[in-house]
């Protein structure tokens, strides 16, 4: 007898974990500076931190990253 394998297909859906928050970040894009918000609980924070950057610094693109946590959880 030849062993098998049997796979079942389980359809999963992902959501937004409210309970493992959102991290907001603010990179700075101009050549050579590599100054960033560091991660801040508030997406204020890290605005902030790009309105006081560019006023130092006169350097206005920065990237933003907004980071959440997901579940994955199965459909039933």
């Amino acid at each position: 007898m030849t062993p098998r394998a049997v796979y079942r297909h389980i359809t999963h859906t992902i959501r937004h974990a409210p309970e493992g928050g959102i991290t907001y970040e603010a990179f700075c894009t101009a050549p050579d500076c590599g100054a960033e918000s560091g991660p801040r609980d508030e997406q204020e924070a890290a605005q902030d931190w790009a309105l006081r950057h560019t006023g130092r610094t006169g350097h206005d693109l920065f990237r933003r990253v907004f980071t959440d946590h997901a579940k994955v959880t199965r459909a039933e």
